[in-house]
């Protein structure tokens, strides 16, 4: 049976437009996400970047773009050079008054090895849940 996707959802005190350009603007994403060597918002765009939970534990992220909605949703698959599995990371976007609320769905985790510790979804709800509640949070409400 397959795993139920993550789901976090995480209210900012920014404008839609602010977060988005934090979600899709590379100077942006390195200062709150991983330093991607390139990122075009374009449909089919492929971007690598390294990234683990911690120094030990790093792999080659290769994503690509499946869906824009401008200011709505950003969609991309997710899956590790040299590993077998595709995931699917959606990040959507909902106006609130002077507020955003992102909601982030993590899918498909089930389809990576089942024998690598690295790869279970508590890492991946623990990830999130920081880069979410914490490093996007302190970039977007700073000064």
């Amino acid at each position: 049976m397959p795993t139920k996707p993550i789901a976090i959802e995480q209210t900012y005190n920014a404008q839609i437009a602010k977060v988005w350009k934090a979600l899709t603007d590379n100077a942006e994403m390195k200062q709150w996400y991983f330093s991607l060597k390139e990122f075009k918002l374009e449909l089919g765009f492929e971007f690598r970047f390294m990234g683990g939970k911690d120094e030990n534990n790093q792999f080659l992220h290769i994503c690509t773009i499946t869906e824009i909605v401008l200011e709505r949703k950003l969609s991309y698959s997710w899956r590790y050079d040299g590993y077998e599995g595709i995931s699917y990371v959606t990040f959507e976007l909902f106006p609130d008054g002077a507020k955003t609320l992102v909601r982030l769905t993590h899918a498909g985790l089930d389809s990576f090895p089942k024998n690598n510790p690295n790869f279970i979804k508590e890492n991946f709800v623990q990830g999130w849940t920081y880069i979410l509640g914490t490093s996007l949070k302190e970039y977007l409400e700073k000064k």
